[in-house]
């Protein structure tokens, strides 16, 4: 194969095991390191936060309306009995994403209630026969993600949700089995390599869909397909090249890919509603089996579902929640903290649930400190001041407002460029059918 051929191959091999690679160094991270307020947590085990996300909290686009309770799943060992408690109406999901980040089941308000529940999570091909009662979730994958959310209306009410955490469990269906876990890269593999070794084990490891495998069959040329000891290792330095120069190119693809569409309106929000229904294969409890939910072109889907994993990572489908960023105000202009903006709602965002807009740094996504440690503004915040007709306006800004209304509105922005995001929990039909249109960010 010439190295133009190579480093194309190579361009979508990126693309292609982009979300299983950063899905899995994501759990790795989540068992060795935790995440901000959360602790690490091994496989099987719920990791709880003890609070809402804030500033330090390095994930990508973490929201600050929920705490979280991740669970990293091996079934390598079994399947695992699920309990979940009674949260007495109060919004909560339980969203499971497999290794290639597939969101194959929501557990919830919106998907299954809020009474006590018993579930069994099974590994795929598992025959077995759930206890008497319980329902079952399949994983597509032996490993996989739980991400709990339960809503939090601020520190008051933190007591509330720690009590429902203390009563989210997970036990294995029959003790003593033995857990495969993740496979390691042979650290000898020269670090420009180490993305190609980790998806190399990792497919094997992790198989997907049938229509998936077929696709990837194409990336033996790369080495991606080959058993036992590392292809990576010593190999020629022409070949060695034209991987990492598909590798740039592969990331710059999904760079490009997760910036702003071109020929928007000045201001106007982007809300991709169909970002995460890369999913074509795996439909449990919760989800949506609808071609409305279902990207058509499964090869178009690859890159989508790089860019999700990229800038929302473990992000749920939009009838779950629905978010919806914007980069330039009314003027078209990129947003940035050197200068002050007004946001209003004279409409609010039509939702079952709630809704909040959380400020993010750019390039990372992250939550922005600040001198109040307000990092999210939504219908559940106390003390905004609202006009006289009910439109609520909020004002985005570096400095802290001297006028006291407009204080008591204030949704602080870093110094530099940022991204808002707003979020629709369990948005209604105005949402996803683009009647509601959100204001556009006006300087002042």
């Amino acid at each position: 194969m010439s190295q133009p051929a190579l480093e194309t191959l190579a361009a979508d091999a990126y693309i292609y095991g982009y979300p299983l690679v950063y899905d899995l160094s994501t759990v790795d991270a989540f068992r060795t390191e935790g995440m901000g307020s959360m602790p690490a947590a091994e496989f099987n085990r719920f990791g709880h936060a003890d609070r809402l996300a804030q500033a330090g909290t390095d994930f990508v686009s973490v929201n600050n309306d929920t705490v979280y309770s991740v669970a990293q799943l091996d079934l390598s060992g079994g399947p695992l009995l699920l309990h979940v408690p009674d949260t007495d109406g109060a919004y909560y999901v339980l969203q499971f994403v497999d290794a290639w980040t597939n969101n194959f089941a929501y557990l919830g308000r919106r998907a299954t209630g809020t009474a006590e529940q018993s579930w069994l999570i099974t590994p795929p091909g598992w025959h077995g026969t759930p206890p008497d009662g319980v329902r079952a979730v399949v994983s597509p994958t032996v490993v996989a993600t739980v991400v709990g959310r339960n809503a939090c209306a601020g520190p008051a009410d933190l007591p509330r949700v720690l009590d429902l955490q203390r009563q989210l469990t997970l036990t294995a269906l029959e003790p003593g089995g033995v857990y495969a876990g993740l496979p390691e890269p042979d650290p000898a593999v020269p670090e420009e390599m180490r993305f190609f070794e980790q998806l190399r084990l990792w497919m094997a490891a992790f198989p997907p869909a049938t229509a998936d495998a077929e696709y990837q069959r194409r990336f033996a040329p790369l080495g991606l397909l080959d058993e036992g000891r590392s292809p990576y290792l010593g190999a020629a330095p022409d070949w060695t090249a034209a991987l990492v120069k598909g590798l740039a190119a592969g990331k710059e693809r999904i760079e490009a890919a997760s910036r702003p569409p071109e020929g928007l309106n000045a201001g106007e929000w982007t809300g991709n509603l169909h970002l995460f229904d890369y999913n074509l294969d795996h439909f449990g409890p919760g989800t949506l089996d609808d071609p409305q939910w279902r990207i058509p072109d499964r090869r178009a889907a690859y890159l989508t579902r790089a860019v999700a994993a990229r800038v929302g990572l473990w992000g749920n489908h939009a009838y779950e929640a629905a978010y919806c960023g914007v980069y330039h105000d009314a003027e078209g202009r990129l947003l940035t903290g050197a200068r002050s903006y007004t946001l209003r709602f004279d409409a609010q965002p039509p939702v079952d649930a709630f809704w909040s807009i959380t400020m993010y740094d750019v390039p990372d996504y992250f939550l922005v400190a600040n001198p109040i440690d307000r990092y999210s503004v939504g219908d559940r915040t106390s003390g905004l001041v609202r006009g006289a007709d009910g439109s609520l306006t909020l004002v985005l800004q570096h400095e802290r407002p001297t006028d006291p209304d407009e204080a008591a509105n204030w949704l602080p922005t870093p110094a530099g460029e940022f991204r808002p995001m707003v979020r629709m929990y369990q948005p209604g039909a105005g949402v996803l059918d683009g009647s509601y249109r959100l204001p556009p960010i006006q300087p002042r």
